[in-house]
This record gives C-alpha cells, structure tokens and sequence, in this order.
C-alpha cells in the first residue's frame, strides 16, 4: 500500500490563546508569554537538527503553561513519532483531534502512526474521517480495504471511484485479483451492466463483461454484449473478436472470415488473442476446405511477427496429420521468408518424400549441404533421393560425405548403412552391398537390446 506523502511543515506557526487573568500583573502575563514562546521556538530548533529529547523537553514545559495547546500536543506527536514511539506518539494525535477535530493534521499523524504499525483496520475509520477533508485519501482506503481483505468494501469504492475520476493501473490490479474470487463476478456483472447502460460508449466496459461471460460459460450472453458493442460502436475490433468465435461456433465461416479480417490487421488487440483466432480458424478450414484461401491470406498478417512462425506451425500441424501436401505448401513458406530455418527445411524435404517428388529432394539437399555442411540429415535426403531417381554415384557421393558426420545418432546411421546398401546394390558391387546391410543390421539389434 502505498500511502499519500502530505506536506505538512507548521513554519512556527504558533497559536497562543488569549490569557484572561484578571488579578495577573501586566508583567507577568508578559513573562508566561515569553517563557512559553522561547520554549516552543526552542522545540522546534531541536526537532530541526533531530534532536528529539531536547525537543520533547521544552514541549513539555510548554505543557505545564498551556495544556491544552494543540500546537505543542501536535508538535510532542511528531517528535514521539520521529522516534518511533508509536502509542505514545498516538495519543498526543489524537488529543489534538478531541479537543480540534477539524484539525486534519492530527487525524494525518494518527493514520501515520497507524501506517507504520501496519495496523490497517485502526486506520480505517481514521481514513473515512480524512476523506471528509480530502477526497483523494479514498485511494488509501481502497488499499486498506484490500490489505485487510475486505474485499466487497474494496470493489464497491474501486467501481465508484473508476465512474467519478477515472480508472487507474493501480485499481485495476486490484480488481483483477478480486475478480479471480467467483462470488465477486457476479455482482462486478450487474455493475458493468449499469456501466454500459450509463456509458454507452465505452468499449471497455463491453470488453470486460464479455470476457467475465465467456468465462462462465455464457457464450449466449457474451454474444448478446457483443453485439450491443457492435451496435454502440460500429468501429470496435473487440467486437469482432468476439463475434468470430461465435461465427465459427454456428459454422458461418463467411461472417468469421469477416470477422477475423477486421481483428488481425487491428494494432488495439493483442497478438496472443489473433493467434488464437488463426489457430481455430485453421481447425475449421482443416474441416471446411473451401476457406482454405482465407486461412493463407490470414497468415500472410503474421509475416513480421517476431514471436510466432505461423507459417511453420500450420504446417506442423498439417504434418501430423500426415497431409503431406498442405504440410509441404507451409513449410514452402515458411522457408522462402526464413531459409535459415533448418527445422523447417528437413521436415519439407520429409515431406517431398512422402510425396514421392524426389527431384525437389534431391535439389533441395544438394543446396542446403552447401550451406550447412555438418548436417548430416541433409546428406542422407540427398542419397535417398539420388537412389530412387537411380543416381547411384552421386547418392554415393551424398552418403559417404554425411556419414563422417553422424555423432550418437544410432537410427540415422542405419537408414544411412541401409540406403548405402542400396546404392552398392544399384552399382552391382554385391559384396559392399551385404556389408552394409549387415551393419544397419547389427545396429538394429543392439539397438533393441
């Protein structure tokens, strides 16, 4: 909790009330005077260079002369307080505010003594009755609310205050956390409610209320906000988001279309949001083909993106389920933008395999060896390749180079010794042929073992 810092030096200002003694010689009302100014004036210096007994010590005569002088109960609460002598600090404070209790400074050296003490719930009512001076303390009693669990007090005054002067970081942190309690929602959802109906165009509310449906499961609802938003604010890409998922969810892939090319070229939405916007659109087109179009104009969106290879990772997704064309299309993408992506180009060069397009293997491996010649990978494409388009020699070649470069990778070196035997088998060398196949042989059993 964060409290208010409060300027609140008295520069010597000293209220000294008038002495009504009628039998007391002029002189002498002159003396007490005296005595008593030199004596605050005395506090004060002390205080100045922190020397708090000293200062205590001429407040304290101070006392004797006039008990009930707020200045110097106030001034023996801050020297107290300087030296972290809380209860007693306290009680001067709140002296000063039974005989004064207009007096705010009183009532800000309580909450101070309050604040150190961490005694949250006492500097409740002490900041109810500062806000009757200063309305900016009802930010403190928020963090006391909050400090003291008191949550529905907290959420009730975060609300009044976001409708009066504005939200602010701090209180929709704050909220967040509440939030995160279920049987807070629902009244934090009448309360949006009365937003949108007050502020009828403030996309925020709409955001908030939607998103808090959604997660309860009120598809019915969030639809509903959305389209009141839609309705209210024609120009909003929250909207949209919204009302894609529920497009989908009616498999009206033209309408989500629609939707979705509002929401990805949006700067307002957060990428993470059109990432899983792109992800279920690539679900439905996996099952509705004719939008496959629109799926790639929509990675095109994602061409700078940094964080995310979507290019590459609709192509993985393509690669799992074994549809070797739509895989090779993405990875053909992804590597055109991003040709040191070596991920990327072993599983297209997979994928022309399963395609049986071993011309675009082999070209593709002869290339990539040139700029990465310590991949062995790329060396046995290279020779499978070579082998089934009947290049016996040059898959040789291939296969010999990339096999000084195989390091603790068992699998890769017999597909390697196997690819060898049918290399030396196109050659018709019968002897080299067997020997390497008895070599992927005796690794494979050792390999089961």
């Amino acid at each position: 909790m964060k409290k208010i810092v409060l300027h609140r030096f008295l520069f010597g200002i000293l209220f000294i009330p008038t002495i009504l003694m009628a039998q007391t010689e002029p002189e002498d009302v002159a003396s007490i005077t005296n005595e008593f100014e030199n004596n605050f004036f005395e506090s004060l210096k002390q205080k100045g260079i922190e020397n708090y007994d000293k200062a205590i010590e001429s407040l304290d005569k101070c006392l004797v002369l006039e008990p009930d002088n707020t200045a110097v109960l106030f001034e023996l609460g801050k020297n107290y307080l300087a030296q972290k002598k809380y209860p007693t600090a306290y009680s001067y404070f709140e002296k000063v505010t039974q005989i004064d209790a207009k007096n705010r400074w009183a009532w800000v050296g309580m909450y101070d003594v309050c604040y150190e003490t961490q005694d949250y719930n006492k500097a409740i009512p002490i900041v109810e009755k500062l806000i009757t001076f200063k309305d900016s303390y009802k930010e403190d009693l928020v963090s006391l609310y909050m400090n003291t669990q008191q949550f529905d007090k907290a959420l009730e005054l975060i609300n009044n205050l976001n409708e009066t002067v504005g939200k602010s970081e701090k209180r929709e942190l704050y909220k967040a956390d509440i939030l995160r309690d279920a049987k807070y929602q629902s009244a934090e959802k009448f309360n949006l409610l009365d937003q949108i109906k007050k502020f009828p165009k403030e996309e925020s509310n709409y955001i908030a209320l939607i998103y808090m449906y959604s997660q309860s499961n009120q598809e019915e609802k969030a639809l509903e906000i959305a389209e009141k938003l839609e309705k209210e604010i024609p120009t909003s890409d929250w909207a949209q988001v919204s009302l894609f998922k529920f497009h989908l969810n009616n498999n009206d892939g033209a309408q989500a279309v629609k939707a979705m090319n509002i929401v990805l070229p949006s700067a307002k939405i957060d990428s993470k949001i059109k990432h899983r916007m792109l992800n279920e659109f690539l679900i439905f087109a996996t099952n509705n083909p004719q939008f496959e179009p629109d799926l790639d104009k929509a990675i095109a969106y994602f061409d700078n993106d940094k964080n995310v290879d979507v290019a590459k990772e609709i192509g993985k997704f393509y690669f799992m389920k074994s549809d070797w064309a739509k895989a090779k299309k993405y990875f053909e993408l992804q590597t055109k933008t991003h040709s040191d992506d070596i991920e990327s180009q072993k599983l297209l060069l997979q994928s022309y395999v399963e395609l049986q397009d071993f011309k675009a293997v082999a070209k593709k491996a002869d290339d990539l060896t040139q700029y990465y010649p310590t991949q062995p990978d790329l060396y046995y494409y290279a020779g499978l390749a070579q082998n089934q388009l009947g290049n016996f020699k040059k898959a040789k070649e291939a296969l010999e180079a990339g096999l000084d470069f195989i390091i603790d990778d068992v699998s890769l070196e017999i597909n390697f010794y196997l690819q060898l035997s049918e290399t030396f088998n196109g050659l018709d060398d019968v002897k080299k042929k067997e020997s390497y196949f008895a070599k992927a042989n005796d690794l494979s059993k050792k390999q089961k073992k």
